[in-house]
């Protein structure tokens, strides 16, 4: 059984990999040499041809760091590169939860060393050569440190929790894991904003003046109570302009981009922002939530069964059964019902951007609301034709176009 089930996780990354590198070849058939006729009235030629290159340069990268990532864990599978770690792991300490922590621990502390070079490269060659980058390397650093320790409280807090329900309750484990995770997660959609965002940038009130007024009556007149409306520094790393949307209730926020308010009118910002609140308006971050809540609690279910089979350790080269490689296992095992639920995950976020724009469009204005995305979207130089299967599978947002089709 251990061999039948390492071939069937052997299969299922190649699957994976290839149904990559087929999307990569369907949007590659979208490039065009001459702009589009949809595409008319949006991007000039110049601006149109730099999208092009951006987006092959992406693909062309991603081919190359998604194939290293396809290589490194092949090799992990057919030359015990799991057992190898756990073995190292066991050689320090002998608690289960310690054996978890540490093994962990030394398969991300690597992935991380092996990835950076990539991450560099992306940052400072790719997205500096198109104009983007505003990192600078204490700012990369600065960043890598902070991520990290976040990764070991945060990820390392929540798996010593789940491996000491699993200790004490064995397979009902997946019930206590589900309401810490739950907890977690709705700890973090209240105060995300709040505690982790100024651990990386400075977020400030929107200062008093034209564009705050016209936001104060815009919720005015739709009934939304917002007290909190802040500018973030997003410069800081990028020049990609972005708003988002964050909190329930009173602690509900909404954060926008030093970038955007430079490069969009008044009326453009506001016009995005009845977008966000739209979808407060429309519970669509309170369905998220529980949606994922409830995915949550079926994967926890599913793994619950699995975890006590001895096979899934072995398939894996480990001949001591233990929680840690067995989550390995199941994570690739369940990776295409992962998927479907994505795909069904991305097919309700696409249907809540069309009422939210509806909503933008009912309640202030849909021209300013389509100028505001053509400007974000040409001056991120995003790729507005990709291949149907690729928006089906992987976008969580409708294209550009299918959105301005929608709001005419």
């Amino acid at each position: 059984m251990a061999t039948t089930i390492f071939w069937i996780i052997v299969s299922i990354l190649i699957f994976d990999y290839l149904l990559e590198r087929l999307l990569d070849y369907l949007n590659a058939t979208k490039w065009s040499k001459t702009l589009p006729p949809e595409l008319q009235g949006i991007y000039d030629e110049e601006k149109y041809q730099k999208s092009q290159e951006y987006d092959k340069t992406n693909s062309n990268f991603g081919i190359i760091t998604s194939t290293f990532s396809f290589v490194l864990i092949m090799l992990m599978l057919f030359f015990g590169g799991f057992a190898f770690f756990d073995n190292l792991a066991r050689n320090y300490v002998e608690n289960p939860i310690l054996v978890a922590l540490v093994f962990f621990g030394i398969i991300m502390f690597l992935s991380d060393i092996l990835n950076t070079p990539f991450t560099l490269y992306n940052i400072f060659v790719i997205e500096e050569r198109f104009g983007f980058n505003k990192t600078t390397i204490k700012t990369f650093i600065l960043d890598k440190i902070k991520g990290g320790i976040l990764g070991i409280i945060i990820g390392g807090g929540l798996m010593t929790l789940i491996m000491w329900f699993y200790g004490i309750s064995g397979q009902y484990f997946w019930l206590y894991a589900w309401g810490i995770i739950g907890i977690f997660m709705l700890f973090m959609t209240m105060f995300y904003s709040n505690l982790i965002v100024p651990l990386f940038n400075k977020q400030t009130p929107l200062e008093d003046g034209d564009l705050k007024d016209e936001i104060v009556k815009f919720a005015e007149k739709t009934g939304f109570k917002l007290n909190n409306i802040f500018v973030i520094d997003g410069s800081k790393r990028s020049t990609k302009a972005n708003a988002y949307f964050t909190g329930l209730g009173a602690k509900k926020r909404i954060v926008l981009y030093d970038t955007l308010i430079n490069d969009l009118t008044k009326e453009e910002i506001v016009a995005v922002l009845a977008h966000e609140i739209g979808h407060y308006k429309k519970k669509h971050t309170l369905i998220s939530l529980i949606i994922s809540l409830i995915q949550t609690g079926m994967t926890l279910y599913i793994m619950s069964l699995f975890l006590t089979i001895p096979e899934f350790s072995y398939s894996l080269g480990v001949e001591t059964p233990s929680f840690h490689i067995g989550i390995i296992a199941f994570g690739v095992l369940f990776s295409p019902i992962n998927m479907i639920l994505g795909i069904f995950m991305n097919v309700i976020s696409r249907k809540n951007e069309y009422q939210a724009d509806k909503y933008a469009k009912e309640n202030y204005n849909a021209k300013h609301l389509i100028s505001g995305l053509i400007k974000l979207s040409v001056k991120n130089l995003s790729n507005l034709t990709p291949h149907s299967l690729d928006v089906f599978l992987n976008y969580s947002h409708p294209t550009l176009l299918q959105r301005i089709k929608e709001l005419s």
